[in-house]
């Protein structure tokens, strides 16, 4: 967004971009919730898991978790990229994380040299050091065992690192797997996220513009009928408002209203936005 953009609508950011800063982001309830439970893991080591359709949050909440766990002191937090690698870019990329030196085709090396980083980091701090993986419906059943064949030490009796996986249906697909049920067993916390009411959305959108500087940007009659439009998602609701926004701006409108909207979307049917959240579905697969 450019600065002329953000000066008119006095706005220190996009409210509906993707990139609004961490300390920022709505938080819901559920997350809250879900953010205690994930601070208490940290020091017991384990797996959890965020699941829900694409557009529901999943992404946001992980960025929010892992900026909220960064603040904790002595806490190493890692983000795997790439969680389609195979074992041997699993390996070089997580030796990265954790500034080991790897070489992945001596795994067994790779093993013992990363337990033993997180065996000195646990005796000095108390925390486990933490993954997470998004898009983890992507990962390899292979990775996802060693992962968790990584994490776990003396006899499976303690746990040395705490791994945050999120993704979409397949993945609980995916820990159907035979050879993935004795992670699927181990998933200590999860947070399903779901589509959202209208007034849940209308909460979200409010805070988004109070947090960007401009409460008044958009009239309630407006918010309403984003909120209604949106099918409960969150993403397509962002992707209106700023669709919305940019026409505002080019039209010097000094707020967002519900003829804005109309005119601006006067010529898609009310299954508009089921059509965007399929778009956005099959863009993932």
């Amino acid at each position: 967004m450019t600065k002329k953009l953000l000066a008119l609508y006095g706005l220190k950011w996009n409210p509906f971009s993707a990139d609004v800063p961490a300390d920022a982001l709505f938080v819901s309830p559920a997350v809250d919730s879900f953010a205690f439970r994930l601070e208490n893991l940290v020091r017991e080591g384990g797996f959890a898991l965020i699941t829900g359709d694409p557009g529901t949050g999943k992404s946001v909440a992980c960025r929010l978790l892992a900026h909220r766990l960064n603040h904790l002191p002595e806490l190493q937090v890692g983000v795997l990229s790439r969680p389609q690698s195979r074992l041997a870019d699993f390996y070089r990329e997580i030796g990265d994380i954790f500034s080991v030196n790897l070489s992945p085709h001596n795994r067994w090396a790779g093993f013992k040299s990363l337990r033993e980083k997180w065996r000195a980091h646990l005796a000095s701090t108390l925390l486990r050091p933490v993954i997470f993986v998004d898009e983890a419906q992507q990962m390899l059943g292979s990775v996802l065992s060693e992962m968790r064949l990584l994490s776990s030490v003396e006899f499976d009796s303690k746990n040395i690192l705490t791994v945050v996986l999120s993704g979409d249906a397949r993945l609980l697909e995916l820990f159907q797997q035979p050879e993935l049920l004795p992670l699927a067993s181990r998933i200590r916390v999860r947070l399903r996220l779901d589509y959202q009411q209208p007034e849940e959305l209308a909460v979200f959108v409010r805070t988004l513009i109070t947090q960007a500087g401009n409460p008044q940007l958009m009239t309630d009659t407006l918010i309403d009928t984003l909120t209604d439009h949106a099918a409960g998602n969150y993403r397509v609701l962002c992707s209106m408002a700023s669709e919305l926004l940019d026409v505002a701006a080019q039209r010097d409108l000094p707020n967002l209203d519900e003829k804005l909207f109309i005119e601006t979307f006067a010529s898609q049917t009310a299954s508009a936005p089921r059509r965007r959240i399929a778009s956005l579905a099959q863009s993932r697969r």
